[in-house]
């Protein structure tokens, strides 16, 4: 087992280590901790780290936050921490070091130990739950595209009833669990990690969570990578649509991608491929498609959210044409519903993570909403005008924020982060999630950002095996060193 403390090893170049960060005034019980690290399967060690629940109220209510690492390979020359966050908001960082710590760089496992947290109310840190199962199986096939007031009259009940019974399950931690507080909570985990200043890999909205860090705290950066980034000055609306213009790129990316390899069966050009996608989808409005995996019923909704967690990963694309040609020939539903039940973390028996709570918790706080349902409606048509077939199925899918019991009035402003380190944003120019111009907006707006670009597919770049960003990535990391502002991956 590693010893807690500060960093040690070569001097690796690190410029950005010799100066402890300060401790916030009032929290040092909580940046004094040592965990109590222990064994926890396949080499890796887990801990639990105390943060107060309401930081203006540190001796009172405190949150566990679950922590995991993979300790680093090469103890001599071990430089500290990577602390990574895989998105979300309510992915579990836990989860994900499980799964992709040894598919990080061969040089970062050597010198760092690879640690992934769940954010407060997220999986092991004291988890918001609202739904049952059932209940999510309800909300997650309601019409996410209405095509009448009665039909957007039913998502505002089922949206409504989200968040009733967030209120009524977990009043008490809704107010606290924003981005503001689970950035704080990683400078807590610093200190608890024994170093000085923090090494971060945040993908997805890691990205927007790394970005509240580096506002907070820019003199505790030793070396950030923000991978898919989110940008931080959008509305809650207009980022969703935003998002939805993403997975029309994606979409299109893989109807060139299935043209070109022959024999396409949805037609010889990516328009008529689309064209065929779009009327699958209004067939399926009207007559959704059965399943032989349980009783539902597979609605437009559903194969929407099938479709979209195919474009995350484009090794994922032959399974679309799969899914969409058992769909549309057979009427068979079943493979689309197997990847919307994966997007949602849906298992085969019907119950669920707490990732469709969480992250609803954490975005309906984290900006401000629409005032009603009209208002809401609104930013709905602007999307279907610029994302035909995933605008209203991503705007929609916001709406229990406009009942949310928690609003806040903080309107979302760029972020600076003035007197930090340099800060690698890597862009996918062809992400489905989060928009290449997001981080082209980020890294323009950080003091100290720079753009690094992938010219591929797929959600996020660094794990998806690209020799150049792993090289590029890795050596960042290690030496501090950022590569040159605008230098692209291919």
């Amino acid at each position: 087992m590693l010893v807690l403390a500060t960093a040690t090893g070569c001097d690796s170049g690190d410029k950005n280590t010799t100066q402890a960060a300060s401790v916030p005034t009032g929290l040092g019980q909580f940046y004094g901790q040592k965990p109590s690290w222990k064994g926890c399967g396949n080499g890796f060690e887990c801990a639990t780290v105390q943060v107060p629940l309401d930081y203006a109220k540190p001796s009172g209510e405190k949150v566990g936050i679950k922590v995991i690492r993979l300790p680093a390979e090469d103890e001599k020359n071990r430089i500290g921490s990577l602390l990574t966050n895989p998105g979300g908001p309510g992915g579990s960082g836990v989860d994900f070091v499980r799964q992709a710590a040894r598919s990080f760089g061969d040089d970062l496992r050597r010198r760092f130990d690879i640690v992934g947290f769940d954010p407060r109310g997220v999986a092991s840190s004291d988890p918001v739950r609202c739904n049952t199962g059932p209940q999510l199986d309800e909300f997650f096939a309601t019409d996410a595209s209405p095509d009448d007031p009665k039909e957007t009259n039913q998502l505002g009940s089922a949206s409504k009833a989200f968040a009733e019974r967030c209120k009524a399950k977990a009043d008490s931690e809704l107010p606290y669990v924003g981005t503001v507080n689970a950035a704080r909570d990683m400078d807590v985990l610093r200190a608890a990690l024994g170093d000085q200043k923090l090494t971060y890999y945040g993908a997805s909205y890691g990205t927007y969570l790394g970005a509240f860090y580096a506002e907070q705290f820019p003199k505790n950066i030793r070396a950030f990578v923000l991978d898919g980034a989110v940008d931080p000055k959008l509305s809650s609306t207009d980022l969703l649509i935003e998002q939805a213009k993403g997975f029309e790129t994606a979409l299109r990316a893989f109807a060139d991608d299935c043209v070109k390899s022959g024999a396409c069966p949805f037609g010889a050009t990516p328009d008529a491929v689309i064209g065929q996608v779009s009327s699958f989808l209004t067939a399926t409005d009207k007559k959704p498609l059965s399943n032989t995996r349980d009783s539902r019923k597979v609605t437009e909704s559903l194969a929407v959210m099938g479709i979209a967690r195919a474009l995350y990963v484009k090794e994922y694309w032959p399974v679309l044409r799969q899914a969409l040609t058992q769909a549309m020939q057979k009427g068979d539903g079943t493979l689309l519903l197997a990847l919307a039940d994966e997007m949602v973390e849906r298992k085969p028996n019907g119950t669920y993570s707490n990732q469709t709570d969480a992250n609803m918790a954490v975005n309906c706080v984290d900006k401000p909403n629409p005032p009603d349902l009209a208002a809401y409606g609104k930013s709905a048509e602007q999307a279907k005008k610029v994302a035909p077939r995933f605008g209203p199925f991503v705007v929609w899918g916001g709406l229990p924020c406009v009942y949310w019991p928690v609003q806040t009035k903080q309107a979302p402003k760029p972020t600076t982060a003035q007197g930090a380190a340099p800060i690698v944003v890597i862009g996918t120019i062809r992400d489905p999630a989060t928009p290449y111009k997001w981080a082209q907006s980020l890294a323009g707006q950080l003091s100290s950002g720079v753009l690094l670009t992938f010219d591929g597919d797929g959600h996020t770049a660094y794990l998806q095996g690209n020799s150049c960003i792993t090289k590029t990535t890795d050596d960042y990391l290690i030496t501090t060193d950022p590569p040159k502002d605008g230098t692209t991956c291919r």
